[in-house]
């Protein structure tokens, strides 16, 4: 499987001829990381984890895109193809498998890691795709009974610190990770961070190293 990393929380991943996307955001490259994709995972309904309109106008351009996501983002997306969403807009939960466009995906967790007790919590999906690459994002829930190979790590967001993601990472013990999550940190603060992910990581068994947007890598 090849995994290609686009800004923030985007990639795309491609394997026997079918392409995968999961968080084309307003951080991203939505356009270009959608390119040939026929099917696309949202993990929540932040903007930066999708960008509506263009991920709508996508898919109205192209009928064979489908989409899976939390109920509200679902809904969002059906409402703004109208007659247009036909029956490949998919609601999904925590706890479920399914196939997209050959792709075998499973679910985690179902919802936001909490921002402020003042901001309501919504649902969140982690996607956990061909088993083997799992994307978290926004929660550092850690999945169950499975063995995770390649971890997409949230290194910065509002809702965590950096004792909280060296644990997630601790705990998944991925033989590899790749950073997520990463566009509100400038060149100093993305350095600082991978440095502790680096550094902690390998002392239980992860090899974490920085994806630059467009860089692709074996999976």
């Amino acid at each position: 499987m090849r995994l290609t990393k686009f800004s923030h929380s985007c990639v795309r991943l491609e394997q026997d001829g079918s392409v995968l996307v999961i968080d084309p955001g307003t951080f991203s490259e939505v356009e270009e990381a959608l390119a040939g994709a026929a099917a696309v995972l949202i993990t929540h309904e932040h903007p930066d984890h999708i960008d509506v309109d263009r991920v709508v106008a996508v898919l109205a351009g192209n009928r064979s895109v489908s989409l899976w996501a939390p109920q509200g983002v679902a809904d969002a997306v059906a409402a703004g193809l109208g007659d247009a969403a036909g029956d490949r807009i998919h609601a999904v939960a925590g706890s479920e498998q399914f196939s997209a466009a050959g792709f075998e995906v499973r679910t985690f967790g179902g919802q936001h890691a909490l921002i402020h007790p003042l901001i309501p919590v919504i649902a969140n999906v982690g996607f956990l795709v061909g088993g083997a690459v799992y994307h978290p994002g926004d929660s550092l829930i850690v999945p169950d009974g499975i063995a995770v190979g390649t971890l997409l790590v949230p290194v910065h967001a509002p809702w965590s610190k950096l004792a909280e993601v060296v644990d997630f990472v601790a705990s998944v013990r991925a033989p590899r990770a790749f950073q997520i999550h990463d566009a509100l940190l400038n060149e100093t603060g993305l350095g600082l961070v991978e440095g502790h992910v680096t550094r902690l990581g390998s002392r239980y068994g992860t090899s974490f190293r920085h994806l630059g947007v467009g860089e692709g890598v074996d999976v």
